[in-house]
């Protein structure tokens, strides 16, 4: 005698697949992944929409963005931004300029003298032995838990006793000696770089210079990418140090060139008089201050993975 087997119907079928684990979801039920789903969505959300924000604002005049009958999201004319532009750099005779080159004169600045500073250390740190050399580490490790802010008036004490107050050098000498960066580096070589490929080296003739510039230097190329985007970054949004070491406008970098457009009122002092600045110049002032560490970070985005990652696991 014949049996046939009864075929599950569709609700059945989609209870199975909704309340038993699945390996395709990674051991989790369908409900569960739905809710992971939803969850995700729900913070990319609450992250994106003030970038999506900053994008539109500058499309739209300055009543349409305060009317509540238009809906947020509304694209205006794209000739907005070019409006707004020029009232930016109508304010204060162009200075947002001079604040974009200050901005890179200053990070790049601190970027060069971060990596020149900061891998070398490491490399000594993790290839040499020498006295207190164990300090040290645990040193970088204090600064790094020491808040900025902790720092600022011991910093300007310092920059004034060497009469850098209102100078350049005032932000890219704290900028520039970041204390992660050496840790960085250090766990990075301590890691990462064979010791037989030094001690091949130094068979063939090569004294400690000649080891970091021919071996640890190019073995170090994911280390220089990282550790020149987080400083960039640093230095770039910097805002505090600029606004107590700085007492020029002209020299002011970009983080506090936007601050003073967000504040230009009637009642504020001099070159914020000039020209009233409403939302889509904010906004697009916004935008100026994040494409570039966006870019930058895009680009870089694999070495930066990278760098950051290294060290985690010892095998």
């Amino acid at each position: 005698m014949q049996t046939t087997t009864q075929q599950p119907s569709i609700f059945s079928r989609a209870a199975t697949f909704v309340f038993r684990r699945n390996k395709r979801l990674g051991d989790m039920t369908g409900i569960e992944a739905l809710i992971r789903i939803v969850i995700l969505l729900a913070f990319a959300a609450f992250f994106i929409m003030p970038l999506v924000w900053l994008l539109i604002a500058p499309t739209k005049p300055y009543t349409m963005l305060y009317d509540r009958r238009v809906d947020p999201l509304t694209i205006g004319s794209l000739g907005g931004y070019a409006q707004a532009w020029a009232n930016i750099r109508m304010f204060g005779e162009g200075l947002i300029n001079k604040w974009v080159i200050n901005s890179l004169l200053y990070s790049l600045s601190s970027v060069f003298l971060s990596v020149a500073v900061a891998i070398p250390t490491g490399y000594v740190l993790a290839t040499m032995k020498f006295r207190g050399r164990t300090l040290i580490p645990w040193l970088t490790l204090i600064a790094m838990i020491l808040p900025g802010s902790a720092l600022i008036l011991p910093l300007f004490l310092e920059m004034n006793a060497l009469r850098l107050i209102g100078k350049p050098l005032s932000v890219i000498l704290p900028s520039a000696f970041y204390p992660f960066g050496v840790y960085l580096a250090y766990v990075y070589y301590s890691v990462t770089l064979p010791r037989d490929l030094l001690y091949a080296g130094k068979v063939d003739g090569c004294n400690d210079w000649q080891l970091f510039w021919f071996i640890g230097l190019p073995m170090g190329r994911v280390l220089v990418a990282t550790l020149g985007f987080l400083t960039f970054n640093g230095a770039w949004n910097n805002y505090v140090l600029p606004f107590y070491m700085l007492n020029q406008k002209e020299t002011y970098n970009l983080p506090l060139g936007i601050a003073a457009l967000m504040n230009a009122q009637a009642g504020s002092p001099g070159f914020l008089r000039e020209l009233p600045i409403n939302e889509p110049e904010k906004a697009l002032g916004g935008l100026v201050m994040i494409i570039p560490v966006m870019l930058i970070f895009l680009v870089s985005q694999r070495f930066i993975v990278t760098g950051m990652s290294a060290g985690a696991v010892k095998e």
